[in-house]
C-alpha cells in the first residue's frame, strides 16, 4: 500500500449564493469568489503563484492569459485543462502535482456561469454546431441527439441489463431533495427559480409524476439550470499550516476519459479507470468513505458513478439507493451530495467545482446536513456526456 501523503490541502472556499444573478457577469462572480476565498484562507492574491481555469466566465479562447491578467496575478503556473463538468477535479489533481512538485504553493481555481440568466438550453439544446460534422460525433450527430438522451439511453441499458427501475433512479432525487431543504441557500434558489414541486421535499411518487423529458428520465431526475459559481484555494503542506481554516487534505486523485466503442458498456463510465488510482493513491478504501460529492447532471448519472467508484458492485446500484440509505442521518453508506446536488442546489453548467467546496465543508464540520466527525470524502467529476465521450475524476480528501 502506497504511503498516504500531505503535500497539499484546500485552505479557502466560497460559493456564490445567489442562483438567479441577472446583471452579473460570469467574470465578476470568478473574482468575488476567489477575493472571499483568498480571505477566508488568510491568504492575499499576491500569495497565489498558480491558477487553473476551464475557460468559463467569458475569458475568451486564452483563458490562460485572460484570467491572470483579470485577477492582476503573474502565476508560475497556468493550466487551462477543460474537459467539462469535471474539470474542476482535474484542476484539484494537477495542483496536487504542481504544488508536490515545488512548482507552485498557492493555487486559485475559479468558476462562474450565468446559464440561467441567459437562458442556455444545457440539456435539451442541439450538440452539434455549424460547419462540417464531426467526425466526434458523426454516431449521435446524424441522428438529433441531444445531451440528455445520452443519459437516457444509459439509463434504459441499465434497466435491460440489470432490471434497474425508475422508482429506484427516482430515490436519488429524493435524497438529494432532503439535502438541499436543509441548505438555507438551496431553499432560497429553489424559490428564485422557481422549482418544480416548489421548495419542499419530494417523494419518489413527485418525480414519477413530473414530465418526462427523455424516457426514462424525468423532469425532477434532471439537473436544475441556474447561475452560480465558486473558488478553491489549495496550498502547500508549509502555508496550509498557518491558515485560518483546518486544511483538508488532497489525498489521492485519479483521471480518465471515455468514448463510444464497438461492443462498448455504455453503462460503465470513466470512473472505473479513475478511481482505482485515486483510491490506491490515497490508501482507503470506498467503504471507508463518510462523504460521497458525485456529479449529479442526471439520477442515471450518479447511479452509474456509484458503482464504478466501487461502492457497489455493476448491476446493484438500484438496489443500493433505495430507501434513503444516503441520506446524511443514516448510516452504512455514505452521504451522497449533501449541499443539495445539482438536482436540488445548484448547476450552472459545470459543477465540478461545488463538489470539492462542500466535500471540504464536511469535513470542517460546516456542512448544513452535516455528518458527524467526517474524516474521509470522495468528490467525482463527470464531464461530457455518459454514454458518448466523457471525462472522469476522482479526488479523495481528508482531514487531521
Amino acid at each position: 500500500m502506497p504511503t498516504q501523503t500531505r503535500d497539499a490541502a484546500i485552505v479557502g472556499i466560497y460559493e456564490y449564493p445567489l442562483r438567479k444573478a441577472p446583471g452579473i457577469t460570469p467574470l465578476q462572480i470568478k473574482a468575488e469568489s476567489a477575493a472571499k476565498a483568498l480571505e477566508e484562507a488568510g491568504l492575499t492574491w499576491s500569495d497565489v503563484d498558480a491558477i487553473y481555469d476551464a475557460g468559463d466566465g467569458g475569458a475568451g479562447g486564452m483563458s490562460g492569459l485572460s484570467i491572470a491578467e483579470y485577477f492582476n496575478i503573474k502565476p508560475n503556473v497556468i493550466d487551462t485543462t477543460s474537459v467539462g463538468g469535471s474539470s474542476y477535479e482535474f484542476h484539484a489533481a494537477h495542483a496536487k502535482r504542481d504544488i508536490a512538485a515545488g512548482k507552485a504553493k498557492v493555487a486559485l481555481l475559479t468558476y462562474g456561469s450565468t446559464a440561467h440568466s441567459q437562458q442556455f438550453s444545457i440539456g435539451t439544446g442541439g450538440r452539434m454546431g455549424g460547419g462540417p460534422p464531426s467526425p466526434l460525433g458523426n454516431m449521435e450527430g446524424s441522428w438529433g441527439m441531444t445531451l440528455i438522451s445520452n443519459y437516457a439511453l444509459v439509463a434504459r441499458r441499465h434497466m435491460h441489463e440489470y432490471g434497474t427501475t425508475s422508482e429506484q433512479l427516482a430515490e436519488i432525487s429524493v435524497t438529494t431533495r432532503f439535502h438541499a431543504m436543509r441548505n438555507p441557500e438551496a431553499k432560497k434558489g429553489m424559490e428564485d427559480l422557481e422549482l418544480l414541486p416548489g421548495a419542499r421535499e419530494i417523494t419518489v411518487e413527485d418525480v414519477m409524476s413530473s414530465r418526462m423529458i427523455a424516457d426514462p428520465l424525468h423532469l425532477l431526475e434532471s439537473c436544475i439550470i441556474s447561475d452560480g459559481g465558486g473558488a478553491v484555494v489549495i496550498a502547500s503542506a508549509d502555508v496550509a499550516r498557518d491558515t485560518k481554516k483546518t486544511p483538508v487534505w488532497i489525498l489521492g486523485a485519479g483521471e480518465a476519459t471515455k468514448y463510444p466503442e464497438s461492443g462498448g458498456d455504455i453503462t460503465t463510465s470513466a470512473a472505473a479507470q479513475s478511481a482505482p488510482t485515486a483510491f490506491g493513491e490515497a490508501g482507503v478504501r470506498p467503504d471507508e468513505i463518510e462523504i460521497a460529492m458525485i456529479y449529479d447532471s442526471f439520477t442515471i448519472t450518479v447511479l452509474t458513478l456509484l458503482e464504478d467508484l466501487g461502492f457497489c458492485k455493476k448491476g446493484e446500484g438500484g438496489a443500493y439507493v433505495e430507501g434513503g440509505k444516503l441520506r446524511f442521518d443514516q448510516a452504512g453508506a455514505p452521504a451522497l451530495n449533501t449541499d443539495g446536488g445539482g438536482l436540488s442546489s445548484n448547476h450552472p453548467g459545470m459543477r465540478g467545482l461545488f463538489l470539492l467546496t462542500e466535500a471540504t465543508r464536511q469535513l470542517r464540520g460546516e456542512s448544513s446536513s452535516q455528518v458527524p466527525d467526517a474524516k474521509l470524502a470522495v468528490a467525482h467529476g463527470n464531464g461530457g456526456m455518459l454514454g458518448a465521450r466523457h471525462s472522469g475524476s476522482t479526488i479523495i480528501l481528508g482531514r487531521d
